[in-house]
């Protein structure tokens, strides 16, 4: 009846696949592998609650009230610093605006820059809130496929002479879905094939702070060399998710227009939860938390892909990430993995099928794992329930 209503943009953008998921593992015998959660115990509750009533005595009504749009100064400083120590970056609070969550930093950018039609270039696999974010201003997806090491040069060659995409999407550190991380060499080479290209570069790090595996953090694709560069960050990860906190470096032009865009949507976002994360920010040792993070998420890793290896047939391939919160199951070619979901759902253990991370996905036989979430023993437990439904395919 009330279809006549709806407008064609959102009649073609599909609802969100793990959402859906995460309502068939409210069941709590379901050992659930699906979401991208992070781990309740690695919430810095106590501080946070330290950090509520300094906040509320500190600064009284302006918590509850409204605020400006580009986001409280103090936090926005804490992020023009922490890149400024981490990567050298020059930039100012001009180039910072807080957003509701990485997620509406992706709806504002294609808001602001995306027009019906317009080519936008993603991996293959890709993230699929930003597969369902530019869906409604009728982004034409186009790809490039990932290897062990990153993008496939020769495809991203080829993806940008066909289609000329006005902008790219990529995520550099322990990808979502496939948990992959760029190297230096690679990142290098797209630079050189990107750089002289008339496109923008979105490079979306949620998860680049949780490196648990030895080594330095890679730098950034072309990183402080084009204004054409956009770095999406977010506090879900390591600080809490429930605060929805996210936000967009870019070039000032971009900054405004960007601003323009949250005025239309939100006004600003949550200021108590701006407040309280800058305050907790200011008074704690965020590397020291983020450690603690990271111990965690190594020891379920191993745990996971420990299991893995022992409980899965050989024929079976997957990631072995060095950070990050997930890991990618290649099937053998040719099986069902929405039949295993099935057969796994009866066995009381939930995944993502990979279709929803795929621009057109057909003969799918790959999925996404998420090990943050859980202890080592369920982990172990769900592993093997899973290898039992693989074995049953």
């Amino acid at each position: 009846m009330f279809e006549k209503y709806f407008t064609e943009r959102i009649k073609k953008t599909p609802s969100s696949f793990i959402r859906e998921i995460l309502k068939v593992t409210q069941n709590p015998e379901i050992i659930s592998f699906a979401g991208g959660l992070p781990n309740p115990i690695s919430f810095p509750q106590e501080e946070l609650k330290i950090s509520m009533n300094r906040i509320a005595d500190k600064y009284g009504a302006k918590i509850y009230q409204y605020s400006t749009t580009m986001g409280l100064d103090s936090l926005r400083q804490f992020i023009v610093d922490r890149y400024k120590k981490i990567w050298n970056m020059d930039i100012t609070v001009d180039n910072v605006i807080i957003t509701t969550g990485s997620q509406q930093a992706l709806d504002l950018i294609g808001k602001v820059i995306v027009n019906e039609g317009d080519s936008v270039l993603v991996e293959k696999p890709s993230y699929l809130g930003l597969l369902q974010a530019f869906c409604v201003y009728g982004a034409n997806y186009v790809t490039a496929k990932l290897n062990d090491d990153g993008l496939d040069i020769e495809d991203l060659k080829n993806t940008l002479k066909t289609y000329k995409p006005k902008i790219a999407y990529l995520i550099p550190n322990f990808q979502n879905p496939t948990g992959i991380t760029y190297t230096l060499e690679n990142r290098k080479k797209i630079f050189d094939v990107i750089k002289d290209e008339d496109m923008l570069l979105v490079q979306d790090d949620p998860y680049g702070e949780l490196r648990f595996e030895e080594g330095e953090r890679i730098p950034y694709i072309g990183m402080n060399l084009s204004e054409k560069n956009i770095y999406l960050g977010s506090f879900s990860k390591i600080v809490t998710p429930g605060m929805r906190l996210g936000y967009i470096i870019a070039n000032k032009e971009l900054i405004k227009m960007l601003e323009t865009a949250k005025q239309a949507a939100d006004l600003h976002s949550n200021i108590f939860g701006q407040y309280l994360i800058s305050d907790y920010l200011h008074n704690n040792d965020l590397d020291k938390h983020i450690e603690k993070i990271k111990h965690l998420y190594k020891t379920q890793a191993n745990a996971m892909v420990s299991a893995m290896e022992e409980y899965f047939p050989s024929n079976v391939k997957f990631t072995r990430p060095k950070g990050g919160m997930f890991t990618w199951v290649t099937l053998e070619e040719g099986k069902d993995v929405m039949k295993l979901f099935d057969e796994a759902i009866k066995r009381k253990v939930a995944f993502v099928p990979g279709h929803p991370f795929y621009v057109n996905p057909l003969n799918v036989n790959t999925l996404r794992l998420n090990y943050t979430n859980a202890d080592s023993s369920t982990i172990r437990t769900g592993i093997e329930h899973l290898a039992d439904a693989i074995k049953q395919l």
